[in-house]
């Protein structure tokens, strides 16, 4: 956790992991009034430590919040060193220490276990492409994208899955699963073209037959989106629900 609060820090060890979850947790935080060396040493700190125990064998999962906050330290640090700042004031070194820390997630040697690293970026203005953002998502294997209108309309997590990409997929050996997944999204963006005609009433009901599954589709689509805290699934769960409100919107062309 860096640059967070204090009592975000108390409530994430408190309620989030908990006794059962912190017996299996290494917690590192550096809270937003710690000098900026110390808010940028917890991120490599965090990155040794997941590193100790990936080559001990485990697969480890690594949770940084936030790679924007790690940069304004660095950026802090950059401009008290004399660097002349850059996009949005960021310093030259800021765009070297984000590969030097992203890169270290990922496999280990031979025998070794794994660090999945997810990393979450604070975009200003709702800006997807300033330099932090463009930055991480140049080396990262995807993103997932929160968006606040989704957020203002009560759906949490507030996830966009047009403008979230994994190049992962790419690697995923072809099944129902995948073609699934495409059929989803492409009913999501038809829906997402037409959202804005549709909410002024220039759409006329039964124009597009496509539209029309569009339509039907989005409300089951965000009630499978939706998510409360203390609930629960399988991968395989949610396979089989997305897969079921897929085929009976495409209906015989599922088929």
């Amino acid at each position: 956790l860096i640059g967070e609060r204090g009592r975000e820090v108390r409530e994430f060890i408190e309620e989030s992991l908990g006794e059962a979850g912190l017996a299996r947790s290494v917690v590192i935080a550096a809270t937003s009034d710690e000098p900026a060396m110390m808010r940028r040493e917890a991120a490599y700190l965090a990155m040794t430590v997941a590193e100790h125990f990936r080559d001990e064998g485990a697969h480890v999962l690594c949770l940084m919040d936030s790679l924007t906050r790690v940069a304004a330290a660095q950026r802090e640090i950059g401009l008290a060193a004399g660097e002349p700042p850059t996009a949005k004031g960021y310093t030259p070194s800021v765009f070297s220490l984000l590969p030097k820390l992203l890169e270290r997630a990922g496999s280990g040697l031979a025998g070794a276990g794994a660090v999945t690293g997810v990393f979450t970026v604070l975009v200003e203005g709702d800006d997807h492409d300033e330099p932090i953002a463009d930055a991480a998502r140049a080396i990262l294997d995807g993103h997932v994208v929160l968006d606040r209108r989704i957020a203002e309309r009560g759906r949490f997590p507030a996830i966009d899955i047009l403008r979230s990409v994994s190049r992962t997929t790419l690697g995923v050996p072809e099944t129902g699963l995948v073609e699934t997944v495409r059929r989803a999204r492409a009913l999501a963006a038809v829906y997402e073209d037409m959202r804005e005609m549709i909410r002024i009433g220039a759409y006329k009901r039964g124009a597009s037959p496509e539209v029309e599954r569009a339509i039907e589709f989005h409300a089951a689509l965000e009630s499978f989106l939706a998510q409360a805290r203390d609930e629960c699934a399988s991968a395989a769960e949610a396979e089989e629900t997305l897969e079921r409100l897929t085929a009976s919107h495409y209906g015989s062309e599922a088929a």
